[in-house]
């Protein structure tokens, strides 16, 4: 099922700035969908127009075939959200600011503290649910907003840089979190970041844009298919023959590939010059590569 849909989505504020220009995407549900790409690039004005924050200047969107722009209140009974700067109540504890804002969705009293219970422990702030938010760390702050926007138990959750400001383990647990309500409860989510490493290792699909232009949408395959052909061998041996095309990496030696099936030629090349091998692996370009890469091809097109 296709849960959020663009088609042309183009949206120009009043100073002329156009912050999406003819953006086309379709998520399917239970997806870890990564809207990538570098602060000013179009990202959140993106979740804003699919959550009735805003209206297109042209173009048009839906959630779960809901047009946000008519019926905001009908997308928001499905969607959770969380920014990098969500507002609460800071002379409220955690727990009762939960409270508060599950009450608002209609969710009965003791319903809602077992909800909120249940996430607190499971983002490691089940300690502090009676501290004062004034009291929270940036951190806190920010896992204490991803459970606000769970309560009700959204079928579709857009964040926004949800590991800004968390140290390496509590990122880690709210990383496993969002891959459990993909994989286990079927929650799609629409997933901003400018960090392509995390998006990497967290995401399912992907989007990239970049002044409000889609460079690319699809899977890690998808997307390296569209700019690279074949796989690049990191070789670390003590010497190879010269009239190997090759970049240094560190150690390694990294040689483009049409296929996996070339590097045991490879290998028998280097060893029959003479040389040692120590390490051989196949890599396919990262992420961040292939944006890169994707960049510049526009970049190219732009300038023809």
């Amino acid at each position: 099922m296709t849960v959020v849909t663009t088609d042309k989505l183009t949206k120009i504020f009043p100073n002329g700035k156009k912050a999406l220009n003819g953006v086309n995407l379709a998520i399917e549900e239970g997806e870890i969908f990564g809207f990538l790409g570098p602060n000013g690039a179009g990202k959140t004005t993106a979740v804003k127009l699919l959550n009735g924050m805003l209206q297109p200047t042209e173009g048009s969107c839906s959630v779960f075939g809901i047009n946000p722009e008519s019926a905001p209140e009908k997308v928001h009974q499905l969607a959770g959200v969380i920014t990098e700067h969500a507002q609460m109540y800071n002379n409220l504890t955690g727990l009762q600011n939960l409270m508060f804002f599950g009450t608002v969705f209609g969710i009965s009293e003791n319903e809602v503290k077992r909800r909120a219970l249940e996430i607190l422990e499971c983002l490691s702030l089940l300690d502090a649910k009676d501290q004062n938010l004034r009291e929270y760390s940036t951190g806190m702050r920010q896992r204490l907003s991803l459970a606000r926007a769970m309560l009700h138990q959204p079928k579709i959750l857009f964040l926004d840089e949800p590991t800004s400001g968390l140290d390496p383990e509590n990122a880690q647990s709210v990383n496993s979190l969002i891959k459990s309500l993909a994989c286990d409860k079927g929650t799609t989510v629409f997933l901003c970041t400018h960090q392509l490493r995390y998006a990497e290792e967290v995401c399912t699909k992907y989007g990239l844009i970049s002044e409000g232009n889609i460079l690319a949408s699809g899977s890690l395959d998808e997307l390296h298919s569209s700019v690279f052909s074949g796989l690049t061998a990191m070789i670390k041996a003590d010497k190879y023959p010269s009239e190997l095309k090759m970049l240094r990496s560190g150690e390694y030696a990294l040689i483009d590939v049409n296929s996996g099936d070339e590097i045991p030629a490879l290998v028998k090349q280097i060893v029959d010059f003479g040389g040692k091998i120590y390490h051989v692996a196949a890599r396919k370009h990262s992420l961040e590569e292939i944006y890169f890469a994707l960049l510049d091809k526009r970049k190219k097109e732009i300038a023809k």
